[in-house]
């Protein structure tokens, strides 16, 4: 329940902004990982006593709740949920000027809270007001609504009417905004227009510019082109109030169209990607600018299954408080990591039988591969040669493979490979079994990186920006077997922390899907001669590379550890 009595902190200095947030699986707010890693992030600032407040979207029909039929067809149907029971409405109404009439908003207020009864306000934007006209109570209602000029009006509302909701609850001293993604890009249009009000300007100046840059901070976390918000100056004209100056200014045009990463890039002080590799590709990308890196983390009080939480609990004091401290995992007896694990893997088996009506063995090796399904991700180049993976299924060791993951509505591409391994599942042998989990959400996220023996992830390099499943899966002490991209070029000590498919690419442009044969035969030759033979001939060696996953990669790929470096190196 919703908290009657917060009180917002006016001296709150950082504002984070996303379209969307991971909170909990009864609250559909997000759609994948961007929104995982806001939740993260927020949850991080309470456990550490930043200052900080972070600004959503309310999503009353959230993104979607998936269905497979019986061809393996993937169905969305909304995602309702009962505000009340979770947030509290709040007093203020602000207004934003959408196709040249007002909307009126309102902010619901959620309390994230942290390790030490320490909490982060987040506001839900929401326009569902009797005093708006239909077409406008609705543009809250679902996340990435479909048409360009509803993206855009939402986008208005997160930035233009995130600022000017803070503004109404009395934070007037916030120190850093915080951009997580072009989404919220234009909350830069809002605080020039306050500067150019507050000064009597006219026009966007180099002085007006300098100020807001100061006050900005911009993180990007794709590589790909379409996932940079484009729009059309038709569109600009028929939705954003107060269009002509920032039209006439060029900050937020690129390429003809109104661009909203180049608006973040122009008009932030700190821009950075979340992964080494990442920072690299955007330096290349947007060579004009200067391009930091802060790998991406995630948060260990949220993602460490019960039991391995209790192992913690037992044997590493105050990990809650300082994840630095999970390095003191190394010192673990193993049988008791290896105890835990067990423990989560037959929570997970018993999961897949009340649902997916199967009978799995707690001594098979189970890899689990949960990502959003898109052509990129190549989530079935594991099935990409049958013959070849049944013959090392039938020497080496038998195979259980769990599968999640939604694909964007509109990418049939997406939905036809969800298919493909549906229809796959139905045609292996006896040594490979195979199941496809619909309404892969928070909860079925943590049965499944605690559960599995080994996470599997297979992007084309260099498109994973980082990747944080596979750091989920370190904590519960699950090695990855993964393509050297994102976060685990980072995180992979060979045979130590998990596997490495294929070889390095050391370039910044996109691998062919010519060379998704070789990553396959990487992949098959890394599970016949390394990841199957040491788990079952080499049991203690197997349970070494999960103490070695959670003291290396857990103690580091958190965020605890991103969250100081955004503190030292973007909000100071």
């Amino acid at each position: 329940m919703p908290s009657d009595n917060y009180a917002i902190d006016t001296a709150t200095s950082i504002a984070y902004f996303s379209m969307e947030v991971a909170l909990a699986s009864s609250l559909p707010t997000y759609a994948g990982g961007l929104g995982v890693l806001a939740g993260d992030t927020i949850r991080a600032a309470a456990d550490l006593k930043v200052p900080m407040i972070a600004i959503s979207l309310l999503h009353r029909r959230g993104h979607f709740q998936q269905t497979l039929d019986a061809d393996g067809w993937q169905h969305e149907a909304p995602a309702q949920w009962e505000v009340g029971r979770y947030a509290t409405e709040q007093d203020p109404r602000v207004r934003v000027r959408l196709a040249g009439r007002d909307v009126q908003l309102r902010a619901w207020l959620y309390d994230v809270p942290g390790c030490c009864e320490r909490s982060v306000p987040l506001l839900l934007l929401d326009a569902d007001l009797a005093e708006n006209r239909p077409e406008d109570r609705r543009l809250t209602d679902r996340l990435y609504l479909g048409s360009r000029e509803d993206r855009l009006a939402q986008e208005v509302i997160l930035g233009v009417g995130g600022v000017r909701m803070l503004r109404a609850l009395g934070l007037n001293q916030i120190a850093r905004f915080h951009m997580n993604e072009g989404h919220a890009a234009l909350l830069v249009a809002e605080l020039l227009r306050e500067h150019m009000h507050t000064h009597g300007k006219q026009e966007v100046d180099a002085e007006a510019v300098s100020a807001v840059k100061a006050q900005c901070v911009f993180t990007t976390h794709t590589p790909i082109a379409a996932g940079h918000d484009r729009f059309t100056h038709e569109q600009l004209r028929a939705v954003i109030e107060e269009q002509a100056a920032l039209e006439r200014s060029g900050l937020f045009e690129h390429d003809g169209m109104l661009n909203m990463t180049y608006a973040g890039l122009n008009l932030s002080q700190y821009i950075n990607g979340v992964a080494e590799r990442h920072g690299q590709v955007s330096q290349h990308m947007y060579a004009s600018y200067v391009i930091d890196a802060i790998t991406n983390g995630v948060h260990a009080g949220t993602w460490t299954g019960p039991h391995m939480a209790k192992v913690f609990d037992r044997h590493i004091k105050g990990w809650r408080e300082d994840y630095f401290d999970l390095r003191y995992a190394a010192g673990i007896p193993i049988e008791v990591i290896g105890q835990a694990h067990v423990q989560a893997k037959v929570a997970l088996l018993e999961h897949l039988r009340k649902t997916a009506g199967v009978a799995w063995s707690p001594d098979v090796l189970t890899i689990g591969f949960a990502r959003r399904a898109t052509a990129y991700k190549r989530p079935d180049l594991l099935l990409s040669d049958l013959d070849r993976l049944e013959s090392i299924a039938s020497s080496h060791g038998a195979l259980q493979i769990v599968y999640a993951g939604k694909a964007h509505p509109e990418d049939h591409a997406g939905k036809k490979i969800i298919q493909r391994i549906i229809q796959i599942s139905r045609q292996l042998p006896d040594c490979i079994r195979l199941v496809y989990l619909p309404e892969y959400d928070m909860d079925l996220a943590r049965l499944l990186v605690s559960g599995v023996d080994v996470w599997l992830n297979t992007p084309r390099p260099p498109l994973e920006a980082s990747g944080t499943s596979g750091m989920k899966a370190a904590l519960n002490g699950v090695p990855s077997l993964s393509v050297l991209d994102g976060w685990w070029l980072e995180g992979c000590i060979e045979g130590v922390t998990g596997w490495a498919i294929g070889p390095e690419h050391t370039g910044v442009e996109t691998r062919p899907e010519t060379d998704d044969y070789e990553d396959a035969e990487s992949l098959y030759d890394k599970l016949q001669s390394a990841v199957l033979p040491l788990f079952y001939n080499d049991p203690l060696d197997f349970l070494e590379v999960r103490r070695h996953s959670i003291a290396l990669n857990g103690s580091f790929f958190n965020t605890h550890r991103m969250l100081q470096q955004y503190v030292v190196r973007a909000y100071l």
